[in-house]
């Protein structure tokens, strides 16, 4: 069942923008980042809830564990295999825009997490649904000790 949302479709409890109105490749890679951030912390947070943990602290404590520099860094390096031209392009241009580095990490993992969530916003944007939730659901198997209750 589809509910249209402000012009949205809901599908999986997600809402899905379907066509976006921009060309995501015309988009900074910022914000593809920007978009990416949001998304795989919605996708982790709902991932918890899924399974049955309701209380807050320990939702933020366990998300937080996944949803931050080093975390996604590491997760891009799993990814590497599976990525098509197309994605390490985007990867690249994430990881190789010019950003402030927070004092508390490394550039180098700062970069990667930026490719990262650039590549979850473009995916996103772009309306590649099911290629989103394949990786997303990968990296959230492959990491499930991490999310576990």
């Amino acid at each position: 069942m589809e509910i249209s949302v402000d012009g949205g479709k809901t599908k999986g409890g997600l809402i899905v923008w379907g066509n976006f109105a921009q060309n995501p490749k015309e988009l900074p890679p910022l914000v593809w980042a920007y978009v990416g951030d949001a998304v795989f912390e919605l996708y982790v947070r709902l991932h918890l809830v899924k399974q049955g943990l309701v209380k807050v602290d320990k939702l933020h404590s366990k998300a937080s564990s996944l949803v931050n520099a080093v975390a996604q860094a590491d997760f891009l390096h799993q990814l590497e295999d599976m990525l098509t031209e197309e994605e390490t392009y985007i990867v690249r241009r994430g990881r190789n825009t010019k950003s402030h580095v927070p004092k508390n990490v490394g550039v180098s993992e700062y970069r990667l997490s930026t490719g990262f969530e650039a590549l979850i916003g473009y995916l996103f944007l772009s309306g590649a649904e099911m290629r989103l939730e394949e990786i997303i659901t990968y990296l959230l198997s492959r990491n499930e000790g991490e999310l576990g209750g």
